[in-house]
């Protein structure tokens, strides 16, 4: 994986923008999300929609899987490149980062089973996904 803060406005041009994550920061922790199928905490995110910008992504995908909004415009960190196994297929990501002043309360999903706000240090329940730990890290704590 490589990560480039270029701009919002220029996205890379070697590979598809496929998705888009949020570190949503509060108090010094991220929000990270358990999802059912990987049996993993990762950064809240998804797939972009046909015709989705990365930042609507974002936004959509923050709040179906957490219930959760930030308490302003999420702030653009840069793209993510990586090689997805088994054929190698080069893919970028984005990635956003928030603040978040007023948790709301979350409602599991048939994707989402819980949430958690993880200081980076301490041990999760379960499998922490690297790439979004590493990625949370990048974007820094409070925007």
């Amino acid at each position: 994986m490589s990560f480039a803060r270029d701009g919002e406005a220029t996205p890379p041009q070697d590979a598809p923008v496929s998705a888009a994550l949020v570190a949503l920061w509060r108090a010094g922790r991220v929000l990270m999300v358990f999802d059912r199928y990987r049996q993993s905490w990762e950064l809240p995110g998804g797939s972009l929609e046909e015709g989705e910008s990365p930042r609507r992504a974002a936004e959509r995908e923050l709040m179906e899987e957490s219930g959760q909004r930030p308490g302003g415009r999420l702030r653009f960190v840069g793209w993510a490149r990586f090689v997805l196994a088994p054929d190698r297929r080069v893919e970028h990501l984005a990635l956003y980062a928030g603040s978040c002043t007023a948790p709301r309360a979350f409602e599991p999903t048939e994707e989402i089973a819980a949430v958690r706000w993880w200081d980076l240090r301490e041990p999760l329940p379960g499998y922490v996904q690297p790439l979004d730990a590493y990625l949370a890290a990048l974007a820094g704590t409070e925007t």
